[in-house]
């Protein structure tokens, strides 16, 4: 527990990528398996799920500091995470703990699961008087089931790799797919030996960078492939042992709510794997990804959904072909055995020049599509986000002037300050709530937009604040479609700050009826 806490310190307490690499290295290597294994497990992102109710742990920490809940309130408001909140008013004991991680997992945190909720209470605050600060800090985060921290995918694959003196590549496909933080499992992630993937594991998703620089950088246009960039579900269909698999790139296996696309997978060659997109198709072509939304996270489909949303997977790469890992060939080879396989394959864009692709570009959104994506044709298919070979082009983003008509805290860092932003457009002479937004400023925006906000408060409700409407910001967005759910009757997808319009009144700010024209 103790090696756990250094390490979550020294993560946290720098941004330089070496000293993060270093200090995973140095835990690594030191660390016993069944402590590595779930060091592994919460860094790479998986958590198991909240074990004890979040105000219960708020009521006893309340009880054990001696404040009321408007206390704790307050306390939480300012620094914006439950966890650390905790820690900061458990009184000081003296204590600390040797035992493992492991012990603190398995022992004393999962246990809770089934356990009454006197049962809990006395674990919980047991554990807080037998641990130190970090290391009830640590212990809060588990019990929360919200651990993160500034560490990536691939900074802790090339620890690992380090440690095992292995590839990066072998590391990453052994993360994939499904597995359970036991030491057996860490000393296969890390071991020179064949890995022995299960039948169902897939590959590492190779992702594209934005094409930031034009077109003009990338040399002759007859080295390069050119798709449509879909806006779907990016998954890997695999056929394996007479069975079949389709992982998203969130690595969850989502074949149960998409039944046409497992029956299409158990028709392919066993030993086949596919990446592509899961699309909501009609006889009319791709929908909105609105509708695919209607399938994600559904328990149970019915007639009338599969008959309204019908689903398709459309590849676009070959994988592994007669349980051969093919990602080393060239793109070119992949995409001709790819055609091969009587699959629906995502078309090739015919181009002559840069200047033509261009201009087909130009009209991505009457396709349904959001760019283009520009493939090397020697590439091979590689882990991650490797930038020279994979490109994705996409379509100007629509904008709009909207202003800023409430305000709420971050978290983390940013918890002292105002960050979280909602914007109104204008109807009818009255701002009407329209998108939310987080990012976009630099700091000094951000601690200008902050004082602000201090000195424009009009109401509060709860840790919300409506302030004066003055503050017109241009906003970016991928998507728009129309909304019930909405008051603006409007929603948009990926909003983002473009930039602090200082130049722009509030009365200048743009309409519903404006933006109701970009869904034409």
């Amino acid at each position: 527990m103790r090696a756990f806490g250094d390490l979550y310190t020294a993560l946290d307490e720098t941004t330089r990528t070496n000293e993060k690499l270093d200090a995973l290295v140095r835990y690594f290597s030191a660390a016993p398996p069944a402590d590595a294994a779930w060091v592994v497990y919460f860094l790479s992102g998986r958590r198991p799920r909240q074990v004890v109710p979040r105000n219960k742990v708020r009521e006893w920490a309340n009880e054990i500091a001696g404040i009321s809940e408007w206390l704790f309130g307050e306390c939480y408001d300012a620094v914006g995470d439950m966890a650390e909140t905790i820690t900061l008013l458990l009184p000081e004991t003296g204590a600390s703990s040797d035992r493992p991680l492991s012990y603190w997992v398995e022992e004393r945190l999962l246990p809770l699961r089934k356990a009454t909720e006197e049962e809990q209470k006395a674990a919980v605050t047991g554990a807080w008087r037998e641990l130190d600060r970090a290391q009830r800090f640590i212990w809060n985060k588990l019990l929360s089931g919200a651990f993160r921290v500034g560490v990536s995918q691939r900074l802790i694959t090339r620890a690992l790799a380090s440690v095992g003196g292995i590839e990066d590549s072998m590391v990453a496909h052994r993360l994939m797919g499904s597995w359970e933080p036991t030491p057996g499992f860490y000393e296969g992630l890390i071991s020179l030996e064949s890995d022995g993937a299960d039948v169902g594991r897939p590959y590492p998703f190779f992702l594209a960078h934005p094409l930031e620089g034009g077109t003009e950088a990338l040399g002759d246009p007859a080295d390069w492939q050119a798709e449509w960039k879909w806006d779907g579900i990016r998954a890997q269909l695999i056929r394996r042992a007479g069975q079949t698999f389709l992982w998203s790139r969130g690595e969850e296996l989502i074949g149960g709510g998409f039944p046409e696309i497992a029956a299409i997978g158990d028709l392919l060659p066993d030993g086949t794997v596919l990446d592509g997109e899961v699309l909501p198709w009609n006889e009319e072509g791709v929908m909105p990804f609105a509708h695919l939304q209607r399938r994600i996270g559904r328990k149970a489909l019915s007639k009338k959904i599969l008959g309204e949303v019908p689903a398709v997977f459309l590849a676009y790469d070959l994988l592994e072909i007669e349980g051969r890992d093919v990602r080393e060939q060239p793109l070119a080879w992949r995409r001709e055995r790819l055609e091969r396989l009587g699959v629906r394959v995502s078309p090739l864009v015919d181009f002559g020049s840069w200047d033509d692709l261009a201009a087909q570009r130009a009209a991505c959104r009457d396709r349904g599509v959001e760019g283009l994506m520009l493939k090397r044709k020697t590439a091979p298919y590689r882990v991650g986000r490797v930038r020279g070979d994979w490109w994705k082009w996409k379509v100007e983003p629509f904008t709009v002037d909207a202003v800023l008509i409430y305000a709420q805290r971050g978290s983390g860092k940013r918890a002292s300050l105002y960050t979280d932003y909602t914007f109104g457009i204008w109807d009818g002479g009255q701002l009407v709530p329209f998108a939310k937004a987080y990012s976009g400023l630099t700091d000094a925006e951000i601690r200008q937009v902050d004082s602000f906000v201090r000195r424009n408060t009009v109401e509060k409700f709860g840790p919300v604040r409506t302030v004066k409407p003055e503050l017109v910001f241009e906003l970016a967005f991928e998507a728009i479609q129309r909304s019930t759910r909405h008051k603006s009757g409007i929603a948009v997808r990926f909003p983002r700050i473009l930039r602090w319009r200082q130049d722009k009144r509030a009365e200048g700010a743009d309409s519903l009826e404006t933006v109701r024209s970009l869904l034409l």
